[in-house]
């Protein structure tokens, strides 16, 4: 696997884990941990964190090498 393909791949998969964590947001859903109940600002921040993930893993990729 090349590089390209690598932050494609990386930056498709960060999308979808900070789209997963807007839906969660969005629809209220719970998560629970085994007794533990996970607040919905841990969704805030994994949203802002692999949104910014995947925005520097697709911009990377369109670099020239």
């Amino acid at each position: 696997m090349d590089r390209k393909t690598f932050t494609v791949l990386a930056g498709v998969v960060f999308a979808i884990v900070a789209l997963l964590h807007l839906l969660r947001i969005y629809m209220a859903w719970p998560v629970v941990i085994g007794d533990w109940t996970v607040p919905m600002w841990v969704s805030w921040i994994a949203l802002v964190v692999a949104g910014g993930l995947s925005y520097f893993g697709l911009s990377l990729s369109q670099r020239r090498q």
